[in-house]
């Protein structure tokens, strides 16, 4: 998907890494309209979702859209999360997230999104993210279409 970002950049993107827990999920739980959404962004990027997977609910809330699930492994999540965007490539890839573990994860990709659910989101989060909504709908329908990360990101 090309993004055409006035003043800016044209990006190329072709990744979307979400955090789970915090982003998609609340108390791991996704509900309806968000995944919804994301079969929808599926459709148009190779999607991953790189959760700790703290209730153990990623798989099932997941089940049947077409993306990638990452548990994470590492004692230091942090590390875990910036090197995925950097194996993916990180100037064809967005990252969303909202937790002091994603702040790496999002100073790494070309564009960053960060969540201020209903869980919140950590300062040092917000201060690294190129984009800040205040749900992941809001999101999501930005990655739907690409004109709203555009008006958003022009300078």
């Amino acid at each position: 998907m090309t993004i055409e970002i006035p003043n800016y950049d044209t990006l190329e993107i072709e990744n979307i890494v979400f955090d789970y827990n915090g982003t998609l999920a609340t108390g791991g739980s996704i509900d309806i309209e968000t995944g919804a959404l994301l079969e929808k962004i599926a459709k148009h990027y190779r999607v991953f979702v790189i959760t700790a997977d703290t209730f153990g609910t990623v798989e099932s809330e997941l089940d049947g859209i077409d993306l990638e699930v990452m548990v994470l492994s590492s004692d230091n999540h942090t590390k875990e999360k910036a090197a995925l965007i950097e194996k993916l490539g990180a100037t064809k890839t967005i990252a969303l997230g909202n937790g002091n573990n994603d702040q790496k994860m999002l100073k790494t990709a070309v564009i960053s999104i960060a969540i201020v659910g209903e869980e919140g989101c950590a300062v040092g989060t917000m201060l690294v993210a190129d984009i800040v909504c205040k749900c992941i709908v809001d999101a999501m329908e930005m990655l739907a279409d690409t004109k709203r990360i555009s008006a958003t990101m022009r300078r």
